[in-house]
């Protein structure tokens, strides 16, 4: 098994930027070369505005290269959640700008000719629990009738069109989200950006910012940059310089393993139309096919960011459940297992906008390939003037007074919550 992402090697994600002289001064610097960053970066030159994109390590290095690929509809919190907490026109507004996220990933592998394997499989939601079926079938309505988004559910009878498990009770059925090659599509964000104008320097991460009259002064492990504006796009690794920021969001770790390449036949049984699928629990699995037909399974099987130790014993918790759903898959090989780390803010919703003149997007909660594209985009016209709508540029919550971006509680709230999905 190699302790790496089964997507593209690090190597493949462009051409090597850590010898790139650092300017001296830029329109715009933006902290991480994630896809949120990428993103206001390509934004930014198209508009003619230059911008320095500083990455502390490789382009794609977080989340934005080592998830599943899934480019989903929705947000974290489901749409009824939505609508109760902010009322049934902002939760439309809210869900419908998920849609556009989606079309704006589309239009811009076409129009960068990104080779990222984009295409629009749907996604599928599974029910572990009868009673989680009955959720669904509300949810359907409320999408149907008062969001307008068609979706539909699949009873537990029909569901072996869907799937080759029998450990679910029934599906909800989206086709408008996607699957790609996550590391693909970052590498060639980078490249359409840098195309566009704007300058990436990895190995440079941010040790210090600060204002210096009407600008920014950043300096980094490469040198000082000055820049008018700074973004924060630094997802779960928001470090010390950002600390306003970092005490705002929680880094949480994700899991996942991939399989051998599996015989055509079998990869058909598994998942016939090839969805993204996820399950209902609290802490949830999510599983595909790989365009090269591996089964990717991921989940939070251990909630602190990624190391060594939690990738193995995430790894083997990780092939259990597998297992428990599809046992056909019992004298399968895991070939790859990895971590990766993603931001979740105090309200569990992405959020883009400015503190103390500091741009930011962040707080993507696992939704990141779309929303992040989006509100990167977003932030971008922002800065050069461009207004548009955002329903997500709303103010990051503040944590408990005590919390200063050290998550040590995650493993407390992982137990709660499995006890959660025992007894729900």
């Amino acid at each position: 098994m190699i302790e790496a992402s089964v997507w593209s090697a690090p190597s493949q994600l462009g051409a090597a930027r850590a010898a790139a002289p650092l300017p001296a001064r830029a329109d715009v610097a933006i902290a991480g070369a994630g896809i949120a960053g990428l993103s206001a970066a390509l934004a930014l030159a198209k508009r003619g505005v230059s911008a320095c994109v500083l990455e502390a390590s490789y382009v794609g290095f977080g989340a934005s290269s080592r998830n599943g690929g899934m480019v989903l509809t929705g947000l974290k919190l489901d749409a009824a959640t939505l609508q109760r907490r902010y009322g049934a026109a902002a939760a439309r507004e809210m869900f419908g700008t998920t849609l556009a996220a989606i079309d704006l990933v589309e239009s811009i592998v076409r129009e960068h000719g990104i080779d990222c394997d984009f295409a629009r499989s749907g996604h599928l939601e599974v029910a572990v629990k009868p009673s989680h079926y009955e959720e669904f079938v509300r949810a359907a309505k409320l999408l149907n009738d008062e969001f307008g988004h068609r979706v539909r559910t699949i009873a537990r009878d029909a569901l072996a069109e869907e799937i080759g498990s029998r450990a679910f009770y029934g599906g909800l059925l989206d086709e408008r989200s996607a699957g790609l090659d996550p590391a693909r599509y970052v590498a060639g964000l980078a490249r359409a950006a840098e195309s566009a104008g704007s300058t990436i320097c990895e190995n440079a991460a941010v040790a210090s910012v600060e204002r210096d009259g009407d600008a920014w002064r950043i300096e980094t492990a490469r040198g000082t940059l000055r820049a008018n504006t700074l973004v924060a796009a630094t997802g779960a690794y928001t470090g010390a310089p950002f600390g306003a920021l970092r005490s705002k969001l929680v880094p949480l770790g994700s899991y996942v393993i991939a399989t051998q390449r599996l015989a055509p036949d079998l990869a058909a049984t598994l998942l016939p139309r090839n969805r993204m699928v996820y399950d209902s629990k609290r802490l949830l699995h999510y599983f595909r096919l790989t365009p090269d037909r591996r089964m990717l399974f991921g989940g939070r099987a251990a909630f602190l960011p990624e190391g060594p130790r939690t990738i193995a014993q995430s790894a083997r918790i990780l092939q259990r459940d597998m297992l428990a759903m599809f046992p056909q898959l019992r004298d399968t090989t895991i070939e790859y297992a990895w971590g990766g780390t993603l931001d979740i803010a105090f309200d569990v919703m992405p959020h883009a906008g400015t503190e103390g003149g500091l741009y930011y997007a962040l707080g993507f909660a696992g939704h990141g390939v779309a929303m992040a594209t989006l509100l990167g985009r977003l932030t971008g016209d922002a800065i050069a003037g461009v207004p548009a709508r955002n329903p997500f540029a709303r103010a990051l919550p503040a944590g408990p007074p005590w919390y200063r971006g050290n998550p040590w509680f995650l493993p407390l709230v992982g137990t709660w919550q499995r006890v959660l999905d025992r007894i729900a």
